[in-house]
């Protein structure tokens, strides 16, 4: 886990051909896998693989809900920043902040807010956070962050 783990997480990435419609423009669902992309690498850069997680804690995630508003398209091996921050916290649900901007800083393509909800894998129920986890999420709330009870 690295010393001082940043509220701000962001994943550079290229829009390759796979990604893009015969126009070469990202196709609208493929926007969702690079958020989800991100959500997943800041676990991992935090020290919690997934496949980890639901061996040794029976716990898998589930988006509850997304919203997510397109501004302007990405396109055709344009180098883009995914850039995550946790909106708020409860014990088994949080909610990501993202924006997919292009990496040259000239513009934000796309705002998206993510509920994610901890469950457990064998039978996809609700279930809190493990506690050092919860702590870790807790120092990474964003200004203006909340805690929900």
């Amino acid at each position: 886990m690295p010393a001082m783990p940043s509220a701000r997480f962001v994943l550079p990435l290229r829009v390759y051909y796979e990604d893009t419609d015969a126009a070469g423009v990202v196709y609208y669902a493929n926007y969702l896998r690079f958020l989800e992309r991100a959500r997943t690498e800041w676990l991992r850069a935090l020290g919690y693989e997934q496949r980890v997680l639901a061996r040794d804690f029976d716990l898998a995630f589930a988006v509850r809900s997304l919203n997510c508003e397109y501004l302007k398209p990405a396109v055709l091996d344009q180098m883009l920043n995914v850039v995550s921050t946790i909106e708020s916290l409860g014990r088994a649900q949080f909610v990501f902040a993202q924006t997919i901007e292009a990496a040259d800083g000239t513009a934000t393509l796309l705002h998206a807010t993510v509920r994610v909800a901890a469950i457990k894998a064998a039978n996809l129920k609700p279930t809190a956070l493990p506690k050092a986890m919860y702590a870790t999420f807790k120092t990474l709330l964003a200004d203006g962050a909340r805690i929900k009870a």
